[in-house]
């Protein structure tokens, strides 16, 4: 005879974690088991006399910024553990009282009626490629910030640029630039010194990644992608950290609704209305896939960079590269000749390369750990 179930939702917060049971059954008993302190001493006690029943435990908590660690530690210890996706929760609309107490009750109850979407969970090795690949976007957004600043200051005070900016060149032309204050030196001096010190951090934790990325059980499917034109090393590597097991989804129409790039609709009765894209899911990944679609917008061919990093790879990959290279660039010219904005049509690109993306990735298998 199997075991009965009781559901367990945990409000997870930096010092607590609010615990609320639901048992099996439509008309299973719903109620509140009170605050634990959230340490994994106090998880692994609350765990154990729940246990004590012989009842089966199904726990369940939101994604956030306390991370997996309930997650693993409850799975470890042989129990079932969801991370629920916050944005996926079903609410009330009328609903105007918010207390950790209803929040693990209600998580309880939709744990046990099936209404929670599960987040894929990363394993330790890939979440830390992933806090390295985030970082750089960090070291990226400081730079552009940098980079604005000074351009900012610059025009401030009628210093104009009339060439590609950031060469050699534009830094020789900052080092010529005279200012009637002295104190404006100062300043053009320290713009530049956070411009160069933002380009450094960011170079070191790409030479980081490069550096990390052939120990990692995913560094097969990095490579690989990097035969799609527009998808170098770190836009792969981004690319497969954001997402894990590119696999896991069943079909590439299910990967674009996961990155945000199907467009929004509101239809009632015979009317159907469609909008801009979703945005849902991870932004980080689709802003690299919106990078790499940019580059579709000239004509298909196979530059040497790109011959040398397919040389490794299997034909049927370089098949699918290339086929992306000629349906996209021309899907890209078709939209323009429509009068399509360009933004508009790199996000039409950037669904489609998400198609190529997941045929790649089925044609890889990942390391063994």
């Amino acid at each position: 005879m199997a075991e009965p179930i009781t559901y367990v939702g945990l409000d997870v917060h930096k010092d607590t974690i609010a615990v609320a049971l639901a048992e099996a059954g439509l008309r299973g008993e719903v109620r509140e088991h009170g605050k634990i302190p959230n340490t994994p001493t106090a998880l692994k006690a609350l765990t154990v006399k729940l246990a004590s029943a012989r009842r089966e435990l199904r726990f369940c908590y939101e994604a956030g910024p306390c991370g997996y660690g309930i997650q693993r530690q409850l799975t470890g210890m042989g129990h079932e553990c969801a991370v629920i996706a916050p944005s996926l929760i079903p609410r009330k609309s009328g609903l105007r009282i918010k207390t950790d107490r209803r929040d693990a009750i209600n998580l309880a109850k939709l744990h046990r009626a099936g209404e929670l979407t599960p987040v894929w969970v990363p394993d330790q090795a890939h979440e830390t490629i992933r806090d390295l690949v985030r970082a750089r976007q960090a070291a990226v957004r400081t730079l552009r910030q940098a980079r604005q600043q000074l351009s900012g200051f610059l025009l401030r005070h009628g210093r104009h640029y009339h060439r590609p900016a950031w060469t050699q060149l534009h830094r020789r032309w900052l080092a010529s630039l005279k200012f009637d204050q002295a104190v404006h030196h100062i300043v053009l001096e320290d713009c530049i010194a956070a411009v160069e010190a933002a380009m450094a951090r960011r170079d070191r934790l790409e030479a980081h990644i490069e550096a990390v990325l052939p120990e990692w059980s995913l560094a097969p499917v990095v490579e690989a992608l990097q035969a799609l034109r527009g998808v170098r090393l770190v836009a792969a590597a981004t690319l497969v950290a954001e997402l894990g097991d590119i696999t896991r989804f069943t079909n590439p129409r299910q990967l674009m609704a996961y990155l945000g790039l199907v467009p929004s609709e509101h239809s009632s009765g015979r009317t159907r209305r469609q909008g801009g894209i979703t945005k849902a899911g991870n932004g980080a990944a689709r802003r690299m896939l919106i990078e790499a679609a940019w580059s579709y917008r000239f004509p298909a061919r196979i530059s040497r960079e790109q011959l040398l990093r397919q040389e490794r790879q299997a034909k049927p990959i370089r098949d699918i590269a290339w086929k992306a290279q000629e349906r996209l660039c021309r899907r890209y010219r078709k939209l323009a000749r429509a009068g399509k904005q360009p933004t508009v049509i790199t996000a039409a690109i950037a669904r489609e390369l998400a198609g190529f993306i997941w045929a790649i990735a089925k044609q890889v298998q990942p390391m063994a750990t």
